[in-house]
């Protein structure tokens, strides 16, 4: 598939839906507390999204009927992705999930607004969470950060992967290998697939007009990864913890615009 750079007014319409991300992560914050399952969080979310004339992406997304040695994968079930703990990505809400104090949850949210996608994630502490965790997540926030800064015009997207992943393995953690980020516009994941491991120099090229996610997941341990019974929920192989954080971002002639922020 083709890049599908975009327009002033293009990058204006996603950055709207990006907003309305990043409001729905602040309407969440609160609940966020030991007691609350990961349920609860998903209808708070629904609800805000839907109020603001909406629609979340996620819900009923992907999902094919199997054959000729594919397994069946039912749609995502969820408005977001609750990823709690050793959950990589993909976490599908639950009412029997309840967050314990010292809990950390990735939740990763996706909306549709006038027809442009909105996508981010970010990890939170539940209470109090033990300095491992809270070092995994701030590793993991600043790594974005870095990547981030690579994101310019006339750099590659091996420049991005390789600032991510030197940072992360500097403090002695690993990038997951398995998921990278996205193009988004229209569609939820367009091209380019942009990498969070990787070399100087190398990958495509990027272009003003470029619009795409970058959000490492960075885990405790090993970056293997393993795809539970449900075939959506995405767990590190040694069960130890993972955090990720996610914004999309447009490419223009200086730094790049972040569009899901308040």
């Amino acid at each position: 598939m083709a890049i599908l750079l975009k327009s002033r007014k293009e990058i204006d319409k996603l950055r709207e839906a990006g907003r309305l991300v990043a409001q729905t992560f602040e309407v969440l914050r609160p609940y966020v507390k030991p007691g609350t399952t990961t349920a609860e969080l998903d209808k708070i979310a629904e609800d805000f999204i839907r109020s603001h004339d909406a629609t979340p992406i996620y819900k009923g997304y992907g999902g094919h009927p199997g054959g000729n040695g594919r397994p069946a994968i039912p749609p995502f079930p969820g408005t977001i992705c609750a990823s709690v703990n050793e959950v990589i990505c993909h976490g599908i809400p639950s009412d029997k999930k309840v967050l314990q104090d010292g809990d950390i949850i990735g939740v990763d949210i996706g909306v549709i607004l006038n027809g442009w996608v909105g996508d981010s994630c970010m990890t939170y502490a539940v209470g109090n969470v033990d300095e491992e965790s809270q070092r995994l997540m701030e590793v993991t926030h600043k790594s974005m950060e870095l990547g981030i800064e690579q994101a310019r015009h006339g750099n590659h997207l091996g420049d991005i992967g390789a600032a991510i992943q030197t940072y992360a393995e500097s403090h002695g953690f690993s990038v997951v290998r398995d998921l990278v980020g996205h193009g988004v516009g229209r569609s939820l994941h367009e091209d380019p697939n942009v990498p969070h491991f990787g070399r100087p120099g190398t990958n495509k090229r990027i272009q003003k007009g470029m619009v795409f996610t970058i959000e490492p997941m960075i885990n405790v341990g090993t970056y293997k990864t393993e795809t539970l019974a449900d075939r959506w929920t995405i767990v590190t192989a040694d069960r130890k913890r993972s955090a990720q954080y996610e914004h999309s971002l447009a490419i223009t002639d200086g730094a790049p615009e972040l569009l899901t922020v308040l």
